[in-house]
């Protein structure tokens, strides 16, 4: 599944990059106007290796919006006050209003990934979550909230030339932890709990979009052009 991901870049240039973005970050705003004003929420959340992009994703993706409309939500592990909750509970507090759009880089998935890895939740724990996910992700939905999830996948190979890269550059540097390193120790056991998250929570609702990140240009069009195709379904199908 993950290796059948394909990584052809879309882009001869800089030029031609920027130049679509651009267009596409046009329709983006012009979208996030039109589900404001019927009342829409929208829901993004971005799964993905550590140095997938994700951070460069959502930059670009909020990029040209209006920024009274959505907020964006970075996902680290869960303070000693979130943790005495359902795990669910400190992403339903954050959850968007009515027209409003709301970003997760990392979200509840956490719980079928780096918990289950970890060790932070024990196995029946995170064999339920998938059953729990969907049952939530689907009443989201019914209740018209547009919910969209990606994956940005990079090789093994990929996530070492950004790491080092990272460690070369001081104005990078704060982006690399020793926990990076010690995930990508573990990096089959983390691909064996992304495929299983994928099979079991890929719904005909709420479908998983699997990007090919190790270029980053096409990644980041790619992804803004599918969450335009998404919104404009929302809004034009009966």
């Amino acid at each position: 599944m993950l290796h059948s991901i394909s990584f052809e870049p879309m882009f001869e240039n800089k030029k031609h990059y920027k130049k679509t973005l651009k267009r596409k970050q046009l329709r983006l705003l012009e979208l996030q106007r039109i589900l404001h004003k019927k009342g829409v929420s929208t829901i993004i959340l971005f799964e993905g290796w550590d140095a997938a992009g994700k951070g460069g994703v959502i930059r670009r993706l909020t990029e040209q919006l209006d920024p009274r409309g959505y907020t964006v939500h970075s996902i680290a592990a869960p303070d000693s006050q979130e943790i005495q909750y359902h795990y669910f509970h400190r992403f339903w507090k954050v959850l968007p209003r009515r027209g409003q759009m709301c970003i997760f880089d990392r979200s509840w998935y956490g719980r079928v990934l780096v918990e289950r890895v970890e060790g932070f939740a024990k196995t029946n724990e995170w064999q339920r979550a998938f059953d729990e996910i969907n049952a939530i992700e689907k009443m989201l939905i019914n209740d018209r909230q547009l919910l969209l999830k990606f994956w940005i996948h990079i090789t093994k190979e990929e996530q070492l030339k950004r790491f080092e890269e990272r460690q070369r550059n001081p104005f990078k540097q704060w982006k690399l932890t020793d926990e990076d390193w010690r995930n990508r120790e573990k990096w089959d056991q983390y691909e064996e709990a992304v495929i299983e998250m994928v099979e079991k929570t890929n719904t005909k609702k709420a479908p998983w979009q699997l990007v090919g990140g190790n270029d980053k240009w096409t990644a980041r069009v790619q992804i803004i052009d599918f969450v335009i195709q998404a919104m404009e379904r929302e809004i034009f199908t009966p």
